[in-house]
């Protein structure tokens, strides 16, 4: 991995690429976009470094993102998330990738998902943590690597 100076310079170009909107999308929670991180093509560029020097070596052999459904809990409503049925097989090493954890709603539906159909967890990774919302207390012994915190 990069030297610390390099890896902070990363993460502080990430963490300043984030948009927060407060009161969105109701009043109370402060949505945190990555849209404008997706546009910043150094401070994206940064993420997936990072992201692939972490994991670089770990014998992943699928990277989960998102017809097997898990409804889940967000901080303002349920959802719903599905996976094809075949995407992935039993016995491989999935690496789950969301841009934020808050609750954890999100992250343990996918976890759910995978091992459903026998899928091992490797780690699960996101870009931000609302760390208030104690979602890495839901995940339990799953591991999780965040690169940045939100105030």
């Amino acid at each position: 991995m990069a030297s610390e100076d390099t890896k902070d310079q990363r993460l502080t170009r990430i963490a300043s690429a984030i948009r927060v909107i407060p009161n969105f999308p109701k009043p109370g929670i402060i949505f945190q976009d990555i849209t404008t991180l997706l546009l910043d093509p150094e401070a994206f560029k940064d993420t997936i470094d990072l992201f692939v020097e972490r994991y670089r070596g770990k014998d992943i052999s699928v990277v989960a993102g998102e017809v097997i459904s898990e409804e889940y809990s967000l901080e303002y409503g349920t959802d719903k998330m599905e996976m094809h049925v075949g995407a992935v097989q039993a016995g491989e090493r999935a690496l789950v990738i969301d841009d934020l954890i808050a609750t954890g709603g999100t992250l343990c539906a996918a976890i759910r998902l995978l091992e459903r159909v026998g899928v091992e967890l490797v780690e699960c990774a996101c870009v931000i943590e609302l760390p208030e919302l104690k979602g890495r207390d839901r995940l339990g012994d799953k591991p999780l690597f965040v690169l940045v915190k939100a105030d």
